[in-house]
C-alpha cells in the first residue's frame, strides 16, 4: 500500500478588511491626539452691512463665537499569546500574520468610530431619504422593504451643499455595497459608463457624480427608525435602515495616533510571547451650524 504524503503551505490565507481611505478626506487633527479633548473654535455671524447708512453713530455690536469639542478615545486590542510551539513548528509565519491582522482590525474599528462620530452631527434637517423602487432590507436585523438609492439623491445632496455655499471641491459620499449597486442600476448605460470612467484608484473612489466623489464600503451606517445611529455591532432592530454619509472635507475632522505595540517576550508564566496594541483616535463634524454633512438614509416603503 502506497504511503500518502501531506503538505502544509507556507502562505497563510489572511483575513479581508474594508477600504478605509475615506477617513483621509477630512481635516487632520492628529497633532492633537495626545490630548483628552479637542476644541474647534467657530466664528460667529459677520457684521451687518447697510447701504447708504443715514444714522450716526452706528450701533456697535460684539461678535459671539462658538466652539465644538470632541474627545479622543483609546482603543486597545485583546492581548494575544504566541506559544513557543507556534514559533518553531508551523510552516508559516504566525507572528507576523497576527501583528498585521490586529493592526488592520484596529484601523477598521477606528475608522468606523470616526464615521459614527461624523454622522452623529447630522440631525433630521441634514438627512436625505432614498427615493427609488423597492427592494428587501439588507442590514443584519432589518426586515421589510426599503427604497433604492438613485442618482437623483446625489443630485439633491449637491443642491443642498450649493445652498449652504459649501465649496464645490472636496465633496464626498460613502455608500455600502447594496446602496452602491442601487445607484449603478439607476443610471443609464451611457451614464454608468461615464460614472465608472470617473473612478480614481489613487483616491480610492469608485466614481464621480454631480461633483461628488463616491466611496463604496462593505458596510457604512445603520439607523434606528428614530434616526439614532446604531454603533453597537450586535445592536439593531427590524425597522433599522442602512445609511450613507455625505460630507465636504473641511467640515469634518479626524485624529489618529500611532498604533503602539506592547510585548512581553519569553514570558516565564505563559512560556510564550504576548502582544497587544493601543491606538488613540477621535473625530467630529467641524462646524457649529452643521453645514456640509448629510445622512443618506434608506426610505421605508
Amino acid at each position: 500500500m502506497a504511503l500518502q504524503t501531506q503538505v502544509w503551505l507556507k502562505t497563510l490565507q489572511e483575513n479581508f478588511f474594508p477600504d478605509d481611505s475615506f477617513v483621509a478626506k477630512s481635516e487632520n487633527d492628529s497633532q492633537y491626539v495626545e490630548n483628552k479633548t479637542v476644541h474647534v473654535p467657530n466664528a460667529g455671524k459677520p457684521s451687518g452691512v447697510k447701504v447708504n447708512r443715514s444714522t450716526l453713530p452706528a450701533q456697535v455690536q460684539e461678535r459671539t463665537d462658538n466652539e465644538l469639542t470632541y474627545n479622543i478615545d483609546e482603543l486597545t486590542t485583546d492581548p494575544i499569546r504566541i506559544s513557543h510551539a507556534d514559533s518553531v513548528e508551523l510552516s508559516y509565519e504566525k507572528r507576523s500574520s497576527i501583528l498585521k491582522n490586529d493592526k488592520a482590525e484596529l484601523q477598521r474599528v477606528a475608522s468606523e468610530l470616526i464615521l459614527h462620530s461624523w454622522a452623529k452631527g447630522a440631525d433630521a434637517s441634514h438627512s436625505i431619504l432614498t427615493d427609488g423602487g423597492e427592494r428587501d432590507a439588507h442590514t443584519e436585523n432589518g426586515t421589510g422593504k426599503r427604497k433604492k438609492m438613485t442618482a437623483n439623491v446625489i443630485h439633491q445632496i449637491a443642491l443642498r451643499m450649493d445652498k449652504q455655499d459649501i465649496s464645490k471641491t472636496g465633496r464626498y459620499l460613502i455608500l455600502d455595497t447594496d446602496m452602491y449597486g442601487d445607484l449603478l442600476d439607476s443610471l443609464t448605460e451611457a451614464g454608468r459608463f461615464a460614472f465608472l470612467a470617473s473612478a480614481d484608484v489613487a483616491k480610492g473612489t469608485v466614481g464621480r457624480l454631480y461633483g461628488i466623489d463616491i466611496f463604496s464600503r462593505s458596510g457604512v451606517l445603520r439607523m434606528k427608525a428614530n434616526g439614532e445611529i446604531i454603533t453597537d455591532p450586535t445592536g439593531g432592530e427590524a425597522t433599522e435602515v442602512a445609511a450613507g454619509f455625505a460630507w465636504q472635507s473641511g467640515c469634518v475632522s479626524h485624529a489618529f495616533g500611532e498604533a503602539k505595540m506592547f510585548s512581553s517576550m519569553d514570558d516565564p508564566t505563559y512560556y510564550s510571547d504576548i502582544y497587544s496594541f493601543l491606538l488613540r483616535v477621535g473625530g467630529s463634524h467641524r462646524r457649529y451650524d452643521k453645514k456640509g454633512i448629510f445622512l443618506v438614509a434608506e426610505g421605508n416603503v
